[in-house]
């Protein structure tokens, strides 16, 4: 088929990166990362202890690992469009209902629910870049849609302790409600703007203009089929993995650790989260981009070895300042790795097999997103202390700079 010329001033594919954007935002920035400055408050008001606060994260991830195994097959089937705004109305629907939980039962099995619309949004939004970038460019783009997480990172660390101080110790109830209203509005934008492929705009793909587009209703080639063959991807899998172990416990538990361990209040806390969340909007685009420059390999081994520090300076109880230190680490890399990966399975696997081979390393990643909190949690626990789960998180982080060096360029 022939391209046609944009009515927009820009590709569309950009309108794919902002509305990924805000989708990323929504299933895994609130749904997902907000739970880290609601736990210390709803751990006080429903008697929750630690290892109960790690088993509700771990429940959410257990959702992910089942959504994002069969993402890939639900996309194909109905479309990355319809998946991504019916996955953000499970995820806004029971946010809202966690706001009800009386018990840590009933809070563990909503939170599970949030947990399968997010991993059915983030495989298919994350898949998008594959049909809508060319190759030296994926990383950039990748970057920018993982960004999402951040701006919920800055809400979440301003809204929650804002409307504990003013509606106090249930506050949290509240905070989810607002959090699953806005996830819901995001749902209507995605079904609005998503599209899967640039031939439904008589489009080809970014850095690829000129060339015709694929037709998005062929049928996936047989060599779709031969995904889970493929060596690397149990590489880029096992890498995925130890990325989930690790960066769970921090942003699961970093809010915990400053208010229970470290004296400070849930407002200068939330700051603290805040601050993640403003740094960390750097993090996908600048590392996406420089990923693409200096290889997937170079720029996972950076990433990683910037995480290893972040984990160490919380693991080893140093002064207040260091605490500051840690942050900026983590911030300055906390969505990078998302953005290299996406782009990494696309550069190894094709963009017709990407979805698929993106959903299956993703639930590997899940795997470690499932074991991370559990871990941590009941360490704290038997030792009084998230000392020993940050250090175990650093040492994680050394295991995957090793595992990254050994990754080969991809056949071209």
């Amino acid at each position: 088929m022939q391209t046609v010329k944009s009515p927009l001033p820009f590709h569309y594919s950009w309108v794919i990166v902002a509305t990924g954007m805000l989708c990323i935002f929504a299933c895994l920035g609130l749904g997902r990362f907000a739970l880290g400055m609601l736990l210390p408050s709803m751990a006080a008001s429903l008697n929750l202890t630690y290892s109960q606060m790690g088993f509700i994260s771990t429940a959410n991830f257990i959702g992910y690992l089942i959504a994002v195994l069969a993402s890939g097959t639900w996309a194909l089937r109905i479309g990355p469009r319809l998946l991504i705004a019916a996955a953000l109305v499970i995820v806004g629907s029971s946010m809202m209902l966690v706001s009800r939980a009386t018990d840590f039962i009933g809070a563990l099995a909503l939170y599970f629910a949030t947990g399968i619309g997010s991993g059915a949004t983030n495989v298919p939004v994350m898949a998008l870049v594959s049909h809508w970038f060319a190759s030296h460019v994926r990383g950039r783009a990748a970057g920018f849609i993982v960004i999402g997480s951040g701006f919920a990172i800055m809400l979440t660390g301003m809204l929650v302790p804002y409307i504990n101080g003013e509606l106090g110790s249930e506050g949290w109830r509240m905070s989810w409600r607002i959090l699953g209203a806005i996830v819901l509005a995001v749902a209507l934008i995605g079904w609005k703007l998503i599209r899967g492929n640039p031939s439904e705009k008589g489009l080809a793909r970014f850095g690829d203009e000129g060339t015709p587009a694929a037709n998005p209703r062929m049928p996936v080639p047989p060599s779709a089929a031969s995904v889970y063959r493929e060596g690397i991807l149990y590489h880029l899998g096992a890498i995925y993995f130890l990325f989930g172990f690790t960066y769970v416990i921090y942003v699961t538990f970093i809010v915990t650790v400053l208010v229970n361990e470290r004296g400070f209040s849930e407002g200068a806390a939330g700051l603290f989260w805040a601050w993640i969340g403003f740094l960390s909007v750097f993090s996908g685009p600048v590392f996406g981009t420089l990923s693409d420059r200096i290889g997937r390999k170079a720029g996972l081994i950076l990433v990683f070895a910037m995480q290893a520090a972040a984990y160490l300076l919380v693991a080893t109880n140093l002064p207040g300042i260091f605490l500051y230190l840690s942050i900026g680490l983590f911030g300055v890399v906390a969505w990078s790795i998302p953005s290299i990966m996406a782009a990494a399975v696309a550069d190894y696997m094709g963009s017709q097999r990407a979805g698929q081979a993106f959903g299956f390393v993703t639930f590997i990643f899940g795997f470690g997103q499932i074991s991370g909190p559990a871990a941590a949690g009941l360490l704290a626990e038997t030792t009084g202390s998230f000392s020993h789960s940050f250090a175990l998180a650093a040492a994680l982080a050394g295991v995957a700079m090793v595992l990254s060096s050994f990754m080969r360029k991809p056949r071209r």
